[in-house]
């Protein structure tokens, strides 16, 4: 239980909060992000074969919050929730390409 930011044990939080510079269009600018969401952002780079600083640029342009630190924290969160949808979704649309396939479409 947390009270005030002190712990049950009367230990007082700290936070894990990182600020770590990135270049953006050729500006350097700054976010602060706990790890689990700098790690899952460079997850998410790693996987669209984009760079940090692509994935970042590609969030700022888009995003609808004033903090890019809270849009980079959405933007993960939501890809994350959504990655077992995006698999069920691409394996029922691979079972209905495959099952309508017809005999002379076939390869």
């Amino acid at each position: 239980m947390i009270h005030n930011g002190v712990g049950v044990l009367g230990n007082i939080m700290k936070s894990t909060i990182v600020k770590r510079s990135i270049v953006i269009d050729g500006h350097k600018t700054s976010v602060s992000l706990e790890d689990p969401f700098w790690t899952g952002l460079k997850t998410i780079a790693h996987a669209q074969q984009m760079t940090l600083s692509e994935l970042v640029a590609k969030i700022d342009g888009t995003r609808e919050q004033s903090n890019l630190s809270s849009a980079i924290r959405l933007f993960v969160l939501h890809h994350f929730r959504n990655e077992g949808k995006r698999m069920d979704v691409a394996e029922a649309h691979l079972s209905t390409v495959g099952s309508e396939r017809t005999p002379a479409s076939q390869p």
